[in-house]
């Protein structure tokens, strides 16, 4: 590589190296919760280090090789440590990795794990781990929707699509030809297909979590606390199904030290009033977003009622609503694009969601990085208008097309809250009142809901995603052809080779470029989704709650959190 491209790739690395967030589809700069990265040294530490927070949905699975949504990703922090892990300021750390170093040309890391490193059950974590759990993700049979992660790793496509009949790639079937292998108990070697700058913060994503070898043999790991293993700062205590999950301090952890919490309690509810009530009445530590929710008509009163307790911070994640573009109607874009134009956005964040989110007209949400600065400020996201006017004219036009004298009946469906039911509701009148379209709304619980969007059961569903790592890559990937995240199937072979592009190259100029390309595709010209709005994270802690850490993205983590006296 010549030196001026590694020059770039080290600049890269340095810009794009924070992770990480719950990823997939979720409740959906970095940054800490205030006051709460820092010791004050004015108080004591609380002698009950029970933190209390709430769960709106019940994670779906506790594997990390299934796991997709911001619930899951909050239980799993707990649980488990990757190679890395990002501190408060944003930064790789050293996770079950002591250290590593990495090639010149940025295709070669080497791991070296820290040798205290146990599993719950004190089985020493070797290098062999590691092989062994990114394997089992990228199965075929395994079916990760994550595995997509993996592709970094060379040859990593390859095996996880080698039953797949329409990859055009090179299929591999022996794991070993794939770029990680253990070269001795505590040596992890990684070999790349091309220079990934945000690499090393992948590895503390759950896809690449260490999974326990017992996990292979006994079919109750993942489904019976008692029988989990695990790694992590915390191990499962209690879980009672729809109604509490409970962790205790994991005295074996390497860093034990740095854990200041005993126990963390969950409790499970969709009410985002109970919520609030339980949080009032001191059954609760911290309210709100990406893991509970505060109730969108009480943002006004709770500002003024709570201002130390209350923060709206804007974060790397996009809601939108997603076209199922192979069901009637919207397999016809002038409905799509029809659809999208005539909803009013600011007045939507104004008077529902009332959290100081930003309308969005594009899918990477502000907080990514660009060429020099943020992405969103490099390239606007001016792809369409909200007209009436022309929507209605798009409507009629795409009738014709199909042929219809009325619309199917539709449906748009999303998660059990009350804040998602609220912009269902708004949104479905604002297409009553603009197009004279009725649209039947329809709740369903997380876990089925994930069901049946994955299964393109559905012909408009809510959806929210929040950066990985930061990097427009992580938002418009997931719209490639076959993509497992790829809920509404777009295909568009221009957008794949745009997108795929940005993986060839190191000059930041062209990355971006085509990044804007694609986006102009999925927005402008397909309306594959319907962006909404740019996230806030709206939440309430309490002052004596400390240390915890909100990344960029949205993503939370109570780890290194504690409690002073009050």
């Amino acid at each position: 590589m010549k030196r001026k491209s590694l020059l770039v790739l080290l600049t890269l690395i340095l810009a794009f190296g924070t992770v990480l967030a719950a990823c997939g589809s979720k409740n959906e700069g970095t940054g800490t919760t205030p006051d709460n990265n820092s010791a004050s040294g004015e108080k004591a530490l609380a002698k009950d280090q029970v933190l209390k927070i709430n769960l709106t949905a019940e994670p779906p699975t506790f594997d990390p090789a299934q796991a997709k949504d911001s619930q899951t990703n909050t239980v799993l922090k707990f649980l488990y440590e990757g190679l890395v892990r990002i501190d408060a300021n944003g930064k790789e750390a050293a996770g079950v990795a002591k250290d590593w170093t990495i090639s010149e040309d940025g295709l070669k890391y080497v791991f070296n794990l820290n040798p205290d490193v146990k599993w719950s059950n004190g089985d020493a974590i070797t290098a062999e781990d590691f092989v062994r759990s990114w394997e089992r993700a990228l199965k075929p049979e395994t079916a990760s929707p994550y595995a997509y992660q993996l592709y970094y790793i060379k040859g990593a496509e390859g095996f996880n699509k080698s039953k797949d009949k329409d990859y055009k790639g090179t299929k591999i079937t022996d794991f070993a030809q794939v770029g990680v292998k253990a070269t001795d108990e505590h040596t992890l070697e990684v070999t790349l297909e091309n220079p990934t700058p945000y690499f090393l913060g992948l590895t503390a994503f759950y896809t690449y979590y260490p999974v326990h070898k017992s996990a292979d043999t006994n079919d109750k790991f993942f489904t019976d606390y008692k029988n989990m293993i695990v790694n992590g700062p915390f191990v499962m205590d209690q879980y009672t199904k729809g109604q509490k999950i409970v962790v205790k301090k994991n005295e074996g952890y390497h860093a034990a030290s740095d854990i200041k919490l005993t126990q963390i309690d969950m409790s499970l509810t969709s009410s985002s009033s109970s919520e609030l009530q339980a949080y009032k009445s001191g059954q609760l530590d911290y309210t709100g977003a990406p893991n509970g929710e505060v109730p969108t008509d009480q943002i006004p009163s709770l500002k003024a009622e709570l201002p130390n307790e209350f923060k709206a911070t804007g974060i790397a994640s996009t809601y939108y609503y997603q076209f199922n573009v192979h069901e009637a109607p919207f397999n016809n874009v002038k409905i799509r694009k029809a659809f999208a134009m005539s909803i009013q956005r600011q007045l939507l964040v104004d008077k529902v969601t009332q959290g100081g989110q930003i309308p969005a007209f594009g899918f990477v949400p502000p907080g990514i990085r660009g060429e020099n600065g943020e992405f969103r400020n490099e390239h606007k996201d001016d792809y369409f208008t909200e007209n009436v006017d022309e929507a209605k004219t798009l409507l009629a036009e795409g009738m014709k097309e199909e042929g219809y004298t009325t619309l199917p009946a539709i449906t748009l469906i999303y998660n059990t809250s009350d804040g998602h039911a609220k912009i269902a509701l708004a949104i479905a009148d604002m297409w009553k009142k603009n197009l004279g379209v009725d649209v039947k709304t329809e709740n369903q619980e997380w876990g089925v809901f994930l069901e049946n969007r994955q299964n393109q059961n559905f012909q408009i569903a809510r959806a929210g995603w929040s950066a990985d790592y930061n990097d427009p890559y992580n938002f418009l990937e997931m719209w490639t052809t076959g993509n497992t995240n790829n809920d509404s199937k777009f295909s568009n072979e221009q957008y794949d080779k745009d997108v795929k592009d940005t993986v060839k190259t190191a000059d930041a100029a062209a990355r971006m470029t085509a990044f804007a390309d694609a986006e102009k595709i999925l927005i402008q010209d397909e309306m594959a989704v319907m962006p909404i709005y740019y996230y806030t994270n709206v939440s309430l802690t309490k002052p004596y709650l400390k240390g915890v850490q909100l990344d960029f993205s949205g993503a939370i983590d109570f780890t290194r959190a504690y409690l002073e006296e009050k």
